[in-house]
């Protein structure tokens, strides 16, 4: 079922007509599933709603206001997530010419509280699109402030539906067990599943997913934002990048560990951990990570000069553009001991262009749990003779 903003959407329009339990609502978006599994009323999954027309919500006065419209007319889209976001039905080309007609998109929009999340995303999707692994394309609006996601679940040939599944199902956890998961459990998943013809590219594919992780400093990648493809048993690999973003960027964000744990911890400097998570679950040799860190920075210094530019020229992104660039800077120092190529300095780069220098956020420190702040520090208590 939806989360968030596209679920509370669905209640208030549809609870006090069809009631507002799991099974009433997915009696209602059960056609529109990303993957293979529909649930219907009839013998047929339902037809698609009318066909939408995205020009508007990419180069109108005020996409996030037709964003909301849309939203209430297409609440019965079945994609789940906390950003508002919805399926388009069959569209006219807009990534490629010659699209087939049936074409399908997620649309999803900016909040208060996440100002130009679309862009944010947009531009660190363009990052991994540039790695040459597999990436969901996306297109921007021009305010920044909605995002189009072309559909990877769909097969480009044959338009029959892929198969679909999240690692947080795979793995057996409830939705909101989607933080507590581990990367070594998310790579043993690839090496059950993924058929050896198809496994070295697939665990690379993953590798470059946690390095972009940890290169732009998202901390919402978590288990249901890492997934596989299928087209049968021997047809699985790895998802396509998707949901990928700067959440660190956000102030309320800003203090956030990574998604998920690696070694058993969450932070932000792994350190050898990680490289030895790249080595023994993925099995992917020093020689080879450097390649790839090599990779991961050069497609981030490519989008720089756009997110500069940006920031320099979309009014109100100011602050969350210099955030970004901030953090993918402090993405490139954690990478540092594989990194093979020069990389420029993002901030001062930005700062040469006529950008105002960003403020470091606040950095993560674990906190004590259970321990009374009345006891002295330790390493000074002193146990007190009775007099």
């Amino acid at each position: 079922l939806p989360e968030g903003f596209l679920l509370s959407v669905l209640k208030e329009q549809l609870g006090p007509h069809l009631g507002a339990s799991p099974l009433d609502l997915l009696a209602v978006v059960g056609h529109n599933m990303v993957g293979r599994v529909q649930v219907s009323a009839g013998e047929q999954p339902a037809a698609l709603l009318a066909a939408l027309e995205l020009k508007d919500l990419l180069h109108g006065e005020s996409s996030n206001d037709i964003f909301l419209d849309l939203m209430s007319e297409y609440a019965a889209s079945g994609v789940s997530g906390v950003v508002p976001k919805f399926l388009t039905p069959e569209t006219r080309a807009i990534f490629r010419k010659g699209t087939l007609a049936t074409e399908r998109h997620i649309v999803k929009g900016s909040s208060a509280k996440q100002p130009f999340i679309a862009l944010n995303e947009h531009l660190c999707m363009e990052a991994a699109r540039r790695t040459g692994f597999s990436a969901a394309r996306t297109q921007v609006s021009d305010d920044g402030q909605v995002l189009v996601v072309e559909r990877f679940d769909i097969d480009p040939v044959t338009q029959s539906r892929l198969g679909f599944e999240d690692c947080c199902s795979l793995l057996g956890l409830e939705p909101d067990k989607k933080y507590d998961s581990t990367w070594e459990r998310v790579a043993r998943l690839a090496r059950e599943w993924v058929p050896p013809t198809r496994l070295v590219h697939s665990q690379e594919q993953m590798a470059v997913t946690v390095l972009l992780t940890f290169a732009l400093g998202n901390a919402d990648c978590h288990s249901k934002n890492l997934a596989f493809l299928y087209a049968g048993l021997d047809d699985v690999r790895v998802a396509p990048v998707y949901d990928m973003l700067t959440i660190l960027a956000y102030d309320q964000y800003a203090d956030n560990p990574p998604g998920m744990y690696i070694d058993g911890r969450k932070s932000w400097n792994p350190d050898k951990a990680l490289w030895r998570f790249l080595q023994q679950h993925l099995g992917i040799e020093p020689p080879r990570q450097r390649e790839l860190v090599d990779l991961v920075c050069q497609s981030l210094a490519s989008v720089v000069p756009d997110l500069i530019q940006r920031t320099r020229h979309i009014e109100g992104f100011a602050e969350v553009g210099r955030a970004m660039l901030w953090q993918w800077n402090a993405g490139m120092k954690r990478l540092n001991n594989r990194l093979t190529v020069v990389v420029p300095d993002f901030v001062e780069a930005a700062v040469d262009a006529g950008v105002a220098r960003p403020v470091a956020p606040p950095q993560y420190a674990a906190k004590r749990i259970g321990e009374s702040e009345l006891l002295a520090p330790r390493g000074n208590r002193r146990i007190r003779p009775a007099s």
